[in-house]
């Protein structure tokens, strides 16, 4: 059975796993679809908050195989977008949340003086290296229909019909007013909108 080590990154704020139902589901299904795995992962069982965590934003990472290989704790801090880089890769595969980001991190090494990359596909918007995208049309925000992580976030805002799926083609994206990067650490409401011009 060939296996490969993959993580979560759950928010932790005020002592309280956020979104773990998500990401408990992200990590049962990858353990199944990867591995074969049949049993089931609780992650309030799984994880202990350690006591010297206190109430502030924290990022727990969890990685894991057959069983857990893992637990780091660190403070979160926030990054300022300024400028998004296009870059360009038509076979990157990024399908489970790998803990190798090798491919990713590459393809960030391209952003030259930008903040952040937007990834494109076979002509078709994804995500960034951190996030999943969202693109504001005037009236609603599309979030692209195949991304190559499916974001605990971005189920959860489709579930709660915040956004909604589109294929999005890189020829659309002027067509488009913003931009809003959000993942795991952050959520809706604390992701920026971005003007559609910072991405070059």
């Amino acid at each position: 059975m060939s296996r490969k080590l993959c993580f979560e990154t759950i928010c932790v704020e005020n002592r309280i796993l956020k979104n773990h139902s998500y990401h408990e589901a992200r990590l049962n299904k990858t353990r199944r679809e990867l591995w074969g795995f049949t049993d089931y992962w609780n992650l309030t069982d799984l994880i202990a908050i350690p006591d010297s965590l206190g109430n502030e934003m924290h990022k727990c990472r969890l990685a894991y195989e057959n069983e857990i290989d893992h637990i780091k704790w660190e403070l979160y801090a926030p990054r300022t977008i300024r400028k998004i880089q296009r870059v360009y890769h038509d076979t990157v595969d990024y399908a489970f949340k790998y803990d190798d980001r090798t491919e990713l991190n590459m393809l960030f090494a391209q952003r030259g003086n930008a903040d952040e990359i937007l990834i494109i596909k076979n002509k078709m918007v994804t995500d960034s290296c951190f996030c999943n995208t969202a693109f504001y049309d005037g009236e609603k925000w599309l979030t692209p229909a195949a991304p190559l992580l499916q974001g605990t976030q971005r189920a959860f805002l489709l579930d709660n019909g915040m956004i909604q799926e589109a294929e999005i083609r890189e020829e659309n994206i002027s067509g488009f007013s913003h931009i809003k990067l959000f993942n795991a650490m952050i959520n809706w409401e604390n992701a920026p909108i971005l003007d559609i011009d910072v991405i070059a």
